[in-house]
């Protein structure tokens, strides 16, 4: 039972790298796995040490090669947020809940990291209403790339999961 739950974590941290790793490659703005990641965490990693040490690592070393910016905290804390929503439907994992999942991360995403850019952005000065305003609706047309990565990642993620499932019998839960 212990050597199974082992390779389980292995093959979810393997994921989850991999997906972290995708933020490497060239890809249009805000279609990144980092949303999908948490969910995915929080959704099939029981322990909670886990769940939160594992995607966070691969972010951190991703982060290694892209390098800290000033909005990293609040992606970071909409990182977290995401970890939590997985946590929510893990014992309901249902495309639809799936996809409901996603899409409260890919809204939670935008609002705070946008709240962020709002902070942190010498071009929102002063800190005022119309200068939030105005950095929401800037960041509108990215809002969708947002969606889409955070679709097409969660997607790959719990559908590659169920396949090890299927066709790896060590990877299954014992119930």
């Amino acid at each position: 039972m212990k050597q199974n739950n082992t390779f389980r974590i292995l093959v979810m941290a393997g994921l989850i790298v991999l997906a972290a790793l995708t933020r490497l490659i060239d890809h249009p703005a805000n279609v990144s796995p980092v949303m999908a990641i948490a969910i995915f965490a929080g959704a099939f990693i029981f322990d909670k040490r886990f769940a939160l040490l594992i995607p966070i690592g691969a972010m951190l070393l991703s982060d290694l090669f892209l390098g800290f910016y000033p909005v990293s905290v609040f992606v970071y804390l909409a990182f977290g947020i995401g970890i939590f929503i997985g946590y929510l439907i893990k014992s309901r994992v249902k495309v639809q809940n799936v996809v409901l999942a996603s899409l409260a991360g890919s809204m939670i995403f935008f609002v705070i990291t946008n709240f962020g850019s709002w902070l942190t952005d010498p071009m929102y000065q002063p800190l005022n209403w119309d200068s939030l305003v105005r950095c929401y609706t800037l960041a509108i047309p990215f809002f969708r790339n947002t969606i889409l990565g955070d679709i097409t990642y969660v997607t790959v993620l719990f559908g590659s999961y169920v396949l090890a499932e299927k066709y790896i019998p060590a990877v299954k839960v014992n119930q």
